[in-house]
């Protein structure tokens, strides 16, 4: 009992420092538990010094408060330029491709402003606006209210958006890698997403770096073996390497060659 307490509290301040806050409801919704049983382990995560709760919320203590996904993309800036090169380098002209949301894909879109004619399906906006630079390009975007700071869309809505294209590449990252090799994400609309892509396209790319080897999430999608191309910066830690001897798909780390 007292390691799934540990591990849900970890979930916790994980979501919390990705999103910026949360309330009660969602977190009991999205780890499968009570509001009562959040409440205790708020109680014991908010300190005063990293989290607070504020009106049936938490959230990151007003000095650590940032805005998130900035945060993120500010992150190993070097590691997310090499991977979006990389992945840049496989992406011809002309090609059509699903573009998942977060840092390293927009770090893709930006590694891709040498293509010319692209058709890119997606629910990343930032990464839409990057990629509109180029006026060959034909950008298309799901509808409905864009999450913020995070500039996106999610919701079962973009779901039954990505169902209506085919693509040639579907480019996504991922929340973590759990030690069996599962891609996890903080909501189950997110896992739905990033499956309905990755089926209707050709290839599949999954564009990752190194710390989300070992990070946890509470929601469960493919596996590493489900992927026809996995792009990273670096090899991952023990016990990580052990997955790639029988992937059977192309692995690069880009950093390392």
């Amino acid at each position: 009992m007292a390691s799934k307490s540990l591990r849900r509290r970890d979930l916790i301040q994980q979501v919390v420092q990705e999103r910026g806050w949360v309330s009660v409801g969602a977190l009991a919704e999205m780890l499968g538990v009570s509001m009562q049983t959040i409440r205790r382990d708020l109680d014991v995560l908010c300190d005063g010094e990293t989290l607070r709760r504020v009106h049936g919320r938490i959230e990151l203590a007003e000095d650590r408060l940032n805005t998130p996904f900035d945060q993120r993309t500010g992150t190993n800036l070097v590691g997310k330029r090499a991977i979006g090169e990389a992945v840049a380098s496989k992406i011809p002209d002309g090609a059509t491709l699903f573009l998942s949301i977060g840092s390293t894909a927009l770090s893709v879109a930006r590694s891709l402003h040498r293509r010319k004619q692209l058709t890119v399906i997606t629910n990343n906006l930032s990464a839409a606006m990057a990629l509109s630079e180029e006026v060959s390009n034909r950008i298309i975007l799901p509808g409905g209210e864009i999450r913020l700071p995070d500039r996106d869309f999610v919701g079962e809505e973009v779901v039954a958006f990505f169902q209506r294209y085919r693509a040639d590449y579907a480019i996504f990252g991922t929340a973590g890698v759990d030690v069996d090799g599962k891609l996890l994400e903080f909501h189950q609309s997110e896992v739905r997403a990033t499956e309905q892509m990755r089926r209707n396209a050709q290839t599949s790319v999954l564009a990752i770096d190194r710390s989300k080897f070992g990070r946890l999430a509470p929601a469960v999608g493919c596996n590493l073996t489900d992927i026809d191309l996995i792009i990273c910066d670096r090899a991952p830690a023990e016990p990580f390497p052990a997955l790639f001897s029988d992937l059977g798909c192309q692995v690069d780390f880009v950093e390392d060659i």
